[in-house]
């Protein structure tokens, strides 16, 4: 596996000083756990969990079973869980959706950039009242962010630098674009990567770049979850 450190960070205030507590991903992988029934989720957690510590739900589970899914997540497994909210609102309404979804028990959540420093700002400070973090979205995996998100991803992932923010999502599609972004944000930046496994991305070649991979279908999809999970690691390592 690779030698470089494969964390991501919350934010504390320290004598009025911002520190980073660095926490590791276990084996650089997070499971993107993006299906709708409680049920499912926790048969698949039971399967993975020894392999994996962090793990990334968004709308499909918290929709189909209320916001208090993380909060079950949280109590019966010992995983750190980011909220895939993609946060994309006025700066008031995101200071609400993140104060109320990091309260339920997510210990990050990601948020889009492309809203703007005042509604990222917003984002980022509602976060760090509760000593949690965000991560930034500077592009996604999927074609069709390239008409709209592509052509300024990279000043996103520049605003994200000038504010402070030390958490990026970059697409494990687009090799170019997670290189190009990695060099804007620096190697103390933790990057996580969706995209792993279905949409094409490769885990290995995605951790050049990237700290951590996300993957989801490959996983939850798979007949045996654990052992395409095991499979994963080894390809890595």
């Amino acid at each position: 596996m690779k030698n470089s450190k494969k964390y991501y960070s919350d934010t504390i205030l320290i004598k009025n000083k911002k520190y980073n507590i660095i926490m590791k991903v276990k084996n650089q992988i997070i499971l993107a756990l993006d299906v709708e029934k409680k049920i499912k989720a926790f048969s698949i957690l039971e399967k993975t969990t020894k392999y994996l510590d962090t793990i990334k739900i968004g709308y499909s589970l918290t929709l189909s079973e209320g916001p208090k899914i993380i909060t079950e997540i949280k109590e019966n497994f010992n995983v750190k869980i980011i909220a895939d909210f993609k946060v994309a609102d006025i700066d008031a309404t995101n200071e609400k959706i993140v104060r109320n979804t990091l309260n339920y028990g997510a210990d990050s959540i990601i948020v889009h950039g492309f809203v703007g420093e005042d509604s990222v700002t917003a984002c980022k400070e509602a976060a760090e009242k509760l000593n949690k973090d965000i991560f930034l979205l500077t592009e996604m995996s999927h074609p069709g962010a390239d008409k709209f998100l592509k052509p300024i991803s990279l000043d996103i992932a520049q605003m994200g630098v000038d504010l402070g923010i030390k958490n990026y999502v970059a697409p494990a599609t687009k090799l170019d674009r997670l290189k190009k972004i990695r060099e804007i944000v620096g190697q103390d930046s933790f990057i996580i990567s969706p995209g792993v496994g279905v949409q094409g991305g490769v885990a290995k070649e995605t951790l050049k770049y990237a700290d951590a991979a996300i993957i989801g279908r490959s996983i939850y999809n798979s007949e045996s979850p654990q052992d395409t999970l095991k499979n994963i690691i080894k390809s890595i390592s």
